[in-house]
């Protein structure tokens, strides 16, 4: 990467959203690593990320955020610490229709505790639409247990001007002097 290009992680469980949010927000076609599932990933979706989804967000004066999207299996965690080897942050999805999206949350925070504390964390919910439980209010409260308190959103992982609040979000964390275009 060039030195005014900058690199943020996608991650989350199966099914969050994490190669539709680079789609959405990504400038150029995305690449994709999918495969047919063929384990439990199956009753959720064909098709899986199965090393990493890639896509690149360009900024002005020819800046560019390099975007990776993580395998959301635990069988392929060992991506995890290939994907984050120079990242300046991460965004974690959850999906809000699971049987127990909070552990998911604790899950992905914990297998991302090193990269976090080095770097920051935004968080964005995706498909409440589809389920109303747990709120955003219930995920502050889990976080709040956990002793963090970083920025949460809900989010459409299709719409570009969410993942475009979760990317800025972000930046903002790691330099409150940036400003708003």
């Amino acid at each position: 990467m060039a030195a005014n290009d900058y690199k943020i992680i996608f991650t989350g469980p199966v099914g969050a959203g994490k190669t539709t949010a680079i789609a959405s927000i990504s400038d150029i076609a995305p690449i994709k690593t999918d495969t047919r599932a063929s384990d439990m990933t199956q009753h959720k979706k064909q098709q899986t990320t199965v090393a990493m989804d890639y896509g690149v967000l360009k900024l002005d004066e020819g800046e560019q955020i390099h975007l990776y999207g993580t395998p959301g299996q635990e069988r392929f965690d060992f991506m995890w610490e290939i994907l984050t080897t120079g990242g300046i942050g991460l965004v974690l999805l959850i999906d809000n229709t699971q049987d127990n999206p909070m552990n998911d949350l604790k899950f992905f925070l914990n297998a991302f505790k090193d990269f976090i504390a080095q770097t920051n964390v935004v968080i964005g919910v995706t498909r409440m639409d589809l389920a109303k439980k747990p709120t955003i209010e219930d995920y502050r409260i889990e976080l709040k247990k956990m002793s963090l308190n970083p920025p949460l959103f809900e989010v459409d992982a299709r719409q570009k001007s969410d993942i475009s609040l979760l990317v800025q979000a972000l930046l903002f964390t790691l330099d409150p002097s940036i400003k708003e275009n």
